[in-house]
């Protein structure tokens, strides 16, 4: 399994797009995204370059696996 390395943020933007999360509506530099049957948004930054750790804890909130994270960026590269 490849490691995490850090994302621009339209990439994990298309990535929770395609894993049925919607753009609920953005603050300053924080998009959030929300799921039905999640009790949680996503809140995604607005950087270059987001960080692995904050990628991490998206992953945990939306429930994804380490599997479905990389089959989804594949489709978004």
């Amino acid at each position: 399994m490849p490691r995490i390395t850090s994302l621009h943020w339209k990439v994990l933007e298309c990535i929770f797009l395609k894993d049925a999360f919607v753009f609920d509506h953005q603050e300053g530099s924080h998009r959030r995204y929300v799921k039905e049957g999640l009790k949680r948004p996503l809140i995604i930054p607005v950087y270059k370059d987001v960080d692995v750790d904050i990628i991490r804890g998206l992953m945990r909130t939306a429930g994804m696996s380490r599997e479905r994270f990389f089959q989804l960026l594949a489709e978004c590269k």
